[in-house]
């Protein structure tokens, strides 16, 4: 009965990465045009999710399931103790309007429960931390010095809009949601298979369904949004901005490592604005608020999932007390974030004028 309920958590968190991430991918090709219908670009999105996933998601799916902690202490309990976390995370930060990382907060799971019975692989966590902060100011420098070059471009009038523009956009948008599939479909599985309930092979094929199910039946109310949100951005720039995110999230997910896709995006983004607009684009109150999200997505939910283990595992009292006095500082901080919620569009902003 608990792993059909460890899957049934599973399965509805993949709908909501689909619905929330996956269908944002094809934001940028919507919003310029690029793609008329919504149904259009929400179907090339869950084949795009869905082809990721079974062909390139079986390393990220190793990561989480047993690259973080030892296997055999990834039980059915554990399982449902870190969908349960990782879900919640995403579930209170979404009434703030505050958006967190899919990959941070499963991540923050595992984490909280590695740490629970000390059997964390430190080096691997470490590596895939490093590559959390690497990985977005590489998106930042390469928007940067490719968006000075697309600009000296457009000013000869060599990049006017043209069909293949148009071309070129909607394959940039499938190849980020294709990159989308090959890391964040681990998220919803890679649990499910270090518990052995189900083979790789078995868990991403699964997982990619029913996150390219969320994209079709969740995803047009993210759509809408981001796609009015990033219309501002002409199509040579949108090419520029999704490749940079698809490129370097699909090469992560070659090597297994969980990246946050939306901040590596956001970076781009800040790149490509201050490459026409200077260094004044580079607002302090967009890098306090990825800071801010970087910090405490994996934050939250590893203490979420550590007290969970406390509590219905290992019933240490001390440790129950402890961590719930750290839930609840940890929600006063997510609660000041809500004093930034006027600021939404500023990641996107932060391309104002582009």
């Amino acid at each position: 009965m608990l792993e059909y309920f460890a899957i049934a958590i599973s399965l509805f968190f993949a709908m909501n990465i689909g619905a929330s991430g996956a269908a944002a991918s094809m934001g940028v090709a919507y919003g310029a045009g690029a793609i008329k219908k919504a149904w259009q670009a929400l179907l090339l999105c869950a084949i795009g999710v869905y082809s990721g996933a079974v062909l390139g998601g079986g390393e990220v799916v190793k990561t989480i399931s047993s690259g973080i902690m030892p296997q055999e202490y990834i039980t059915v309990k554990v399982v449902i103790i870190i969908l349960i976390s990782a879900t919640s995370s995403l579930f209170f930060a979404n009434l703030l309007g505050i958006p967190l990382s899919t990959s941070e907060v499963t991540v923050g799971a595992v984490v909280g429960v590695g740490i629970a019975y000390k059997v964390l692989f430190v080096n691997s966590l470490l590596v895939i931390i490093s590559f959390w902060v690497i990985v977005p100011l590489v998106a930042f420098v390469i928007a940067l010095v490719c968006g000075k070059l697309l600009y000296k471009l457009q000013n000869t009038g060599l990049l006017k809009d043209r069909p293949i523009l148009t071309v070129l956009l909607v394959l940039a948008g499938f190849f980020e949601a294709f990159s989308a599939g090959m890391n964040n479909v681990a998220n919803a599985v890679g649990p499910l298979v270090g518990a052995g309930m189900m083979d790789v092979t078995t868990g991403i094929v699964l997982g990619g369904a029913f996150v390219a199910i969320g994209a079709l039946l969740l995803g047009k109310r993210v759509l809408e949004t981001n796609g009015k949100k990033i219309v501002r951005f002409q199509k040579a720039e949108g090419i520029l901005i999704s490749s940079t995110g698809a490129l370097l999230v699909g090469v992560s997910s070659i090597f297994g490592l969980p990246v946050p896709l939306t901040q590596v995006t956001s970076s781009s983004i800040i790149g490509m604005g201050m490459a026409k607009n200077g260094k004044q684009i580079f607002h302090k109150h967009i890098v306090k608020k990825i800071i801010c999200i970087w910090v405490v997505s994996p934050i939250f939910s590893l203490v979420i999932s550590y007290f969970l283990v406390q509590l219905f595992l290992e019933k240490d009292l001390y440790a129950i007390i402890l961590n719930g006095s750290i839930i609840v500082g940890t929600l006063g901080v997510i609660s000041l974030m809500r004093t930034m919620r006027e600021e939404e569009q500023s990641i996107y902003d932060a391309g104002e004028g582009i």
